[in-house]
């Protein structure tokens, strides 16, 4: 049996995420418990776990939580990669600790938006949903991102110094984030009175009057859409641009018909082709009709074709003619009907096979200039598909798998969708790699997107700089080393996206949105203010969070931007922003805020 223990995290599940999930929750000094279903974890996971003296509990659901201590728990979070388990093991825990709470992933939208209504609203997270924002900014590059706080829309976005100054000179109210120089090191959360040199990018966040007042006037790219079916104007616009420079038209189609035709195909046809020949030229020259003259041309063909489709109209006949021409007759009916039965047989079995779809939207993508490609159509995938859509942007998906279940949804947001290995420069070719903008490797095995993206370098050659190429990731020491090593410089985990969501939802963290700034991924969030941070003035917090705008319980305003002097008062709501290890510091069972 397990020691006594409440106010601690009880983390279900020990995959990607929920490892991450643990990793913060421990850094951040949270008495944490695991549960899982009794598959042995990672070796490495199961010698940090142990180096971290955290228990691991395994067993069926309803025991397991029972002896993890479920029912003095402050938070669950329920994070296996299977929905069906997700589901069983966040409905007992909710029974079991209705008063402890609750954050479930679930990938299914369907399940999630149902088991919410069970678990409480905000209760239910989904990854893909999480993590696909941060791909699409990546490969759109750096767009004003909107972030909603206290019923105001307040924006993120990079703008560059038109001269050496302050941060408060050159962008009065705005706060600053961060602060890209000729140094290497970016300087995060800078003070209002950091200098910056000319030329210098400069992230800040604030009102869409306050870039105006400064003479930078932004638009907010909205959120991604999540409802299915749902389309954006800007994907009708992708949409029609990709109608009007990529339609298959009826010539695509049969020149795709002769490229996808296979051999036998290819020999049945040339066959009944030289026996139709062959026909009109005996008909021509060797028919007599009841008044002496020959056939013309006209009737020849036509003739043939009525006799090898066997119609007979009754027009022509063969009763009164020689009799060579009688039993050539004979054999052209014979073999003419073989043959285009054949024909017929293998020509309705490359119609409905999925090649010619695959070769027809190769032959659409080839004509397409300016378009996203999109490696891999899992969750993620389609999240990130329906975020490019809906700015604007006109995917294209390269999938290895043709069974791959997400296709039918692809197809149906008019997205061209081509079969075949990322790593084949030849496939690479076929979708017109060299003319476009961006390209996302989301496949759900870290190899094959390192071996895509180095196949995608090598095709890009003097365009690689210029093009993003974003690579998602699993593992955390590979992925630095890709970035390193190879130059990488969109390498994004997912369960490092969207863990922060679950430990800021477990801890009390209402997490509003995510983003990187170059390579740092920050976070904004709700919190409210306990006894612990009552007084505290916004100096004394961690110099690398920005609190943006704090909600007073008393006066039911919003203060923003609170200066260096305002005081937190308990009951407020405080809008922070930071480096996400930086902002989980303030939830630490101390309060405090971390120096």
């Amino acid at each position: 049996m397990m020691a006594e223990r409440s106010g601690h995290v009880v983390v279900c599940g020990i995959g990607a995420v929920g490892f991450r999930t643990v990793e913060q929750l421990h850094a951040s000094g949270i008495d944490v418990v695991v549960v899982d279903g009794g598959d042995e974890p990672e070796p490495v996971t199961e010698h940090l776990l142990g180096l971290w003296e955290i228990p691991r509990v395994a067993g069926r659901p309803r025991d397991a939580l029972v002896e993890a201590g479920v029912e003095q728990a402050a938070a669950v979070v329920v994070v296996p990669d299977d929905d069906l388990v997700a589901t069983e093991t966040a409905l007992l825990a909710r029974r079991l600790a209705p008063g402890a709470r609750l954050v479930v992933r679930v990938a299914n939208r369907a399940v999630g938006r149902a088991l919410a209504e069970v678990t409480g609203r905000g209760s239910v997270l989904d990854v893909a949903a999480l993590s696909a924002p941060s791909v699409v900014e990546a490969c759109l590059g750096q767009r004003p991102h909107p972030v909603e706080m206290g019923g105001r829309t307040f924006v993120v976005a990079t703008l560059e110094a038109p001269r050496v100054g302050t941060l408060r000179a050159l962008f009065d109210d705005l706060a600053p984030l961060a602060v890209a120089g000729p140094d290497p090191e970016q300087v995060i959360c800078p003070g209002r009175d950091h200098r910056v040199p000319a030329g210098a990018r400069v992230t800040v966040i604030g009102t869409e009057e306050q870039f105006a007042a400064v003479g930078r006037p932004v638009e907010p790219v909205g959120p991604v859409p999540h409802r299915a079916g749902a389309r954006s104007a800007g994907a009708e616009r992708a949409a029609r641009r990709d109608e009007e420079g990529g339609r298959a038209t009826v010539l695509t189609v049969l020149r795709t018909l002769l490229a996808e035709a296979e051999r036998p195909l290819k020999v049945t046809a040339g066959v009944l082709l030289l026996l139709f020949v062959a026909s009109v030229f005996v008909l021509r020259s060797g028919y007599v009709k009841p008044d002496g003259s020959h056939m013309t041309w006209v009737d020849a063909v036509y003739f043939s074709v009525e006799t090898i489709g066997t119609v007979g109209y009754g027009d022509f006949s063969f009763a009164e003619q020689a009799t060579w021409l009688r039993v050539y007759a004979i054999g052209m009916m014979f073999l003419g009907v073989v043959l285009a039965a054949v024909l017929f047989a293998l020509l309705t079995q490359l119609l409905v096979s999925s090649s010619i779809e695959r070769s027809v939207g190769r032959r659409r993508i080839g004509a397409m200039r300016g378009h996203v490609i999109v490696v891999g159509l899992g969750a993620v995938g389609i999240g990130v598909l329906e975020g490019l859509l809906a700015a604007g942007a006109r995917p294209v998906v390269l999938e290895r798998d043709p069974a791959n279940r997400h296709l039918a949804r692809a197809r149906e947001l008019g997205v061209p969708v081509v079969t075949g290995d990322a790593t084949d420069t030849a496939v690479l070719s076929s979708i017109n790699l060299r003319e476009a903008t961006a390209v996302a490797v989301l496949t759900s095995d870290d190899l094959v997107n390192v071996e895509a993206g180095l196949a995608i370098r090598d095709q890009l050659r003097d365009r690689w700089p210029a093009v993003p190429v974003v690579l998602r990731m699993f593992d955390r020491d590979l992925s630095e080393a890709v970035e390193e090593g190879f130059a990488f410089r969109y390498v994004r985990s997912t369960a490092a996206l969207a863990a922060p969501w679950f430990v800021g939802a477990a801890l009390g963290l209402d997490v509003l949105g995510t983003f990187y700034v170059d390579r740092i991924p920050f976070m904004v969030g709700r919190l409210a203010v306990g006894p612990a941070l009552d007084g505290v003035a916004m100096r004394e917090l961690s110099a690398r969070t920005r609190v943006v705008a704090l909600h007073r319980a008393g006066a039911g305003t919003l203060e923003h931007p609170p200066r260096r002097d305002t005081r937190f008062a308990a009951g407020d709501d405080a809008y922070v922003v930071g480096p996400y290890s930086e902002l989980l510091a303030l939830l630490r069972p101390d309060g405090q805020a971390s120096e």
